[in-house]
């Protein structure tokens, strides 16, 4: 304010910016940005800036204007100045750093610039300053900053989409530890909907899962791979097997790829359930995300040799917000280079120039927003759908099974128990749910098939006994035991039907914080109960 009043109260016109922002030019035929606030109402042209950034530092000279020649596609206008006349805005206005008080800014008349990052923050590293997998050559930033300086920018490497080596393939990766009696199944079931590439790997396994995948890769039904070594590269299981599949030539020949787990069925919704009935559904994609919908164990304690599918048909409803493990998706994606590389959920590293080229769909064939394009796991409320295709996730199964699964641990989060807050989570009881039945039919016909094939059966047979003795042996273990009463109680049992009333405070806190006056109580749509969040989350998850 004391300059304003001691230089600039008579200039002409005054525009804020750093000194490292350059004002973009107008194509139009619309006056400078000076004349521009002269002629608004209120004396004030508002200016937005967006980031710009070089895609990477020049080595042997300074960085220049001219060097920064890439936006961040997926963010909007980050920064406000102005350009103000101080005659027509008048003497009661206050000049602030991001808007003038006391005048009326003509927001029609806005004017874009640019603030040229790696000038501002000298020294840092590009990577360091914005994720390089959102950046991309603007060219009205290069046209313009190209008047600035006669150094050539360094220009961001060349990229075209690649042509799938195994045009028409679905394959499916996943790991595997001690899923030996649900294995078959799985592989079945997505056989016969037509996958016709796996890719598996498994870790200390002792239940017989091994033997039956290695079986099943001499006879070429899968492509299996020992994964023992995992603690060598100081990963988790899951995040070597997906540093490890990157590499395989069984995902770089791919045309279709996803990452899906043992406890995890694709069901599509259209005519037989086929991966061709869903490629025929959304034509033009080339990533489609299917939204995790919960099975529950449906109040099923003992363990049985039949399919998921047939014993665990209660699930969470479609509209199912919290826990936020419960819209988790996987995303099935052509493998054309857009990203460069597998991740559990959806691919990950993108490059940014082939970005124009993504048509990612939700499950009902409606198009996500650029804001997944780069980080997003899970659905929202805008980006759920069902309508043609689905995951169903039976993340509990048993409660006989569950202590098993508990007993293995978890392939990522291996620091974190899959205990009481694990089940509660993902045990949703809520409504009725299936899976599509023209695909049964197929299912039975490719599981007989392949039980025909040399060894299969005994192999199948083997695992199944080993769960059910180690069932034997955890249930008489007095930890699992107490562990085992309660999930199969009638606390339990009601709570596996009214998650969609809690919030995140109850999740993140365990199920022993619903007072049992409310457990059994009376519920109505709409009922809603939770509790502050807690510091520390319920490692349970």
């Amino acid at each position: 304010e004391v300059v304003r009043h001691r230089y600039l109260a008579r200039a002409a016109g005054v525009m804020n910016l750093d000194v490292s922002d350059i004002l973009a030019a107008r194509a139009d035929d619309r006056p400078d940005v000076f004349a521009a606030a002269s002629a608004a109402a209120g004396g004030v042209v508002p200016l937005y800036g967006r980031h710009a950034y070089p895609w990477r530092l020049p080595r042997g000279r300074q960085v220049g204007f001219s060097d920064h020649t890439c936006l961040v596609f997926d963010r909007p206008s980050v920064r406000r100045r102005w350009c103000v006349d101080p005659a027509k805005a008048g003497q009661v206005t206050h000049w602030r750093m991001l808007r003038i008080s006391g005048a009326a800014a003509d927001r029609s008349k806005g004017w874009p610039f640019w603030r040229m990052m790696a000038l501002r923050h000298p020294g840092a590293r590009v990577a360091a300053l914005v994720p390089k997998s959102g950046l991309r050559e603007d060219p009205n930033l290069m046209g313009a900053t190209g008047l600035i300086g006669k150094e050539s920018p360094v220009r961001m490497p060349q990229a075209n989409l690649r042509a799938p080596e195994a045009t028409g393939t679905v394959t499916l990766v996943t790991s595997m530890k001690n899923e030996g009696p649900f294995a078959l199944d799985w592989i079945a079931w997505h056989r016969a909907i037509g996958a016709d590439r796996f890719l598996i790997y498994s870790n200390d396994c002792t239940d017989g899962t091994e033997e039956m995948l290695q079986l099943l890769d001499r006879e070429g039904v899968i492509a299996h791979r020992n994964n023992d070594s995992y603690r060598a590269t100081g990963l988790t299981p899951q995040h070597s097997v997906l540093a490890a599949a990157d590499a395989d030539e069984v995902t770089k020949s791919a045309d279709w790829l996803a990452f899906v787990d043992c406890d995890e069925y694709v069901n599509i919704k259209r005519g037989e359930g086929r991966f061709s009935d869903l490629f025929d559904s959304v034509p033009d994609a080339n990533m489609i995300s299917m939204t995790w919908r919960l099975f529950g164990n449906a109040d099923i304690h003992h363990f049985e040799d039949r399919p998921v599918f047939d014993q665990f048909t209660l699930c969470a409803p479609e509209l199912c917000r919290k826990p936020h493990q419960a819209w988790g998706f996987k995303t099935l994606f052509r493998n054309q280079g857009i990203f460069r590389k597998l991740g559990v959920h959806r691919p990950k590293g993108l490059n940014p120039q082939l970005v124009e080229h993504i048509n990612w769909v939700n499950g009902s064939g409606r198009a996500m927003p650029q804001s997944m394009y780069r980080n997003g796991w899970r659905s929202t409320t805008g980006t759920y759908g069902y309508d043609i295709v689905q995951l169903n996730h039976y993340a509990v199964r048993s409660a006989e099974s569950f202590l098993v699964k508990r007993e293995r641990g978890r392939a990522n989060h291996i620091t974190r128990d899959q205990g009481l807050g694990y089940w509660f989570r993902m045990n949703n009881n809520a409504l009725p749910g299936d899976i599509n039945p023209k695909a049964r039919a197929l299912f039975e016909a490719e599981k007989a098939a392949l039980l025909a094939r040399p060894g299969v059966q005994a192999a199948h047979d083997e695992a199944v006994m080993r769960h059910k003795a180690r069932i034997a042996e955890l249930r008489k273990d007095p930890f699992y035991a107490e562990f085992y009463e309660t999930l199969t109680g009638p606390r339990m049992e009601r709570l596996s039907r009214l998650l969609s009333h809690f919030g995140a405070g109850v999740f993140q806190s365990g199920p022993t914080v619903v007072p049992d006056d409310r457990v059994f109580g009376p519920w109505k749509d709409g009922d809603f109960f939770t509790v502050p969040l807690p510091e520390t989350e319920d490692q349970g998850f």
